[in-house]
């Protein structure tokens, strides 16, 4: 357009002089038309010949939430319940990593169904909106309490979670809701999320209606891992399994782990044993390391034997690094930060850092959960 701009006021002149007697400068005009608008000049520097970019997403996630009676006696107001003072010690623990999963052992589903406790438990929905507050980004609700209230309760539970944002798995409405998975990206890292549970302490899901709870079978394990894999970044798998109350991992909890990372779990959170089992890397033959806690214990619940008060929060790194052509994941930088449920006279539940209820068994907690892991940091 430019160029024509010229050429028109180059020959608009031309014409005016020869009107008045004149000869153009054949110079003048030459030098006008004879200029390349489209020529560009060379780079000054040169485009690197490799591309490199490395982003990162943490990850943090906390044990069972199994709101016995006590606690939600404690936590009732006139008009409701409320959880928040019980979470508020340690919410900037939860907050701080871009992602933070949590066991929700009792299902919240409602005080319109009557909230109740163990052996048949159901929380109120306070208790998400705590959690939501808190910074809880997703629960898992594959445990051996989950079918506790039937599907009712389920419904129930993942209709709060939904309104509140927060992603649910290990419990579903349809086959269609299980097969379309649950992910979640975060800083251009994409993770999956998959639970499982041994049992349901006897309770039969609904005959056609196996979606309600997602039961430990490895073939299942593998199928799914298999298509997560393929579709994300990081996954990550919550086992509810082992033996209540023991402090280290059986042989059949090892086992399932060192399979599941073989066929493609990266992050392994393990549950229900009530009480904390140590971290461990595990080394998957096409060369990732995964990461695996074994039990994180409880994170609040009513329990009042002193290792069932003692529960934490682990965090880990996903590092991803893009070059030209290829792309590789890693995680990096464990850690955990002990956690206490202390109550007085079973009022004022409150989650707390352990250092400042009893700094010997902190210690003694801490070396524990790094029992594998010497290179565990802790953040207090």
């Amino acid at each position: 357009m430019k160029s024509r701009c010229r050429m028109f006021i180059t020959a608009f002149l031309a014409a005016g002089l020869a009107l008045a007697g004149c000869a153009p400068e054949p110079a003048a005009v030459l030098e006008a038309s004879s200029r390349n608008f489209g020529a560009r000049l060379a780079p000054s520097s040169e485009v690197p010949t490799e591309f490199s970019r490395t982003r990162s997403a943490s990850i943090s996630a906390i044990g069972d939430v199994l709101i016995h009676g006590t606690v939600y006696q404690d936590a009732k107001t006139a008009d409701g319940y409320d959880f928040n003072p019980m979470f508020k010690g340690v919410a900037p623990f939860l907050s701080q990593s871009d992602i933070t999963i949590a066991n929700s052992e009792s299902l919240i589903g409602g005080s319109g169904i009557g909230v109740s406790t163990y052996p048949s438990f159901n929380s109120p929905f306070e208790v998400g909106d705590a959690m939501k507050n808190a910074g809880v980004d997703i629960v898992s609700m594959a445990n051996n309490h989950t079918l506790d209230r039937g599907e009712t309760a389920i419904r129930n539970a993942l209709g709060h979670w939904r309104s509140l944002g927060i992603l649910t798995t290990g419990a579903f409405l349809s086959q269609k809701d299980k097969d379309h998975g649950v992910s979640l990206s975060k800083n251009g890292i994409m993770f999956s999320f998959l639970s499982y549970t041994y049992g349901t302490n006897g309770v039969e899901t609904p005959r056609g209606k196996e979606y309600l709870v997602q039961r430990i079978d490895k073939e299942r394990i593998r199928q799914d891992l298999a298509i997560a894999r393929a579709e994300s970044d990081i996954v990550v798998l919550s086992l509810h399994f082992g033996v209540e109350y023991e402090t280290m991992p059986n042989a059949e909890q090892i086992e399932l782990a060192h399979f599941s990372a073989e066929h493609g779990a990266d992050v392994i959170l393990g549950h229900h044993p009530h009480v904390l089992q140590p971290a461990q890397w595990i080394q998957a033959s096409d060369g990732r390391k995964v990461f695996a806690v074994y039990s994180l214990g409880n994170f609040l619940s009513g329990q009042d034997v002193l290792e069932r008060k003692i529960g934490g929060i682990v965090h880990i790194t996903a590092i991803k690094t893009e070059k030209a052509g290829s792309e590789s994941v890693m995680l990096a930088d464990p850690a955990f930060t002990p956690t206490f449920v202390e109550n007085t006279d079973l009022k004022d539940f409150q989650v707390k850092l352990l250092k400042t209820v009893d700094p010997k068994l902190n210690e003694a907690t801490k070396r524990h959960i790094a029992r594998w892991m010497p290179e565990m940091e802790f953040q207090e």
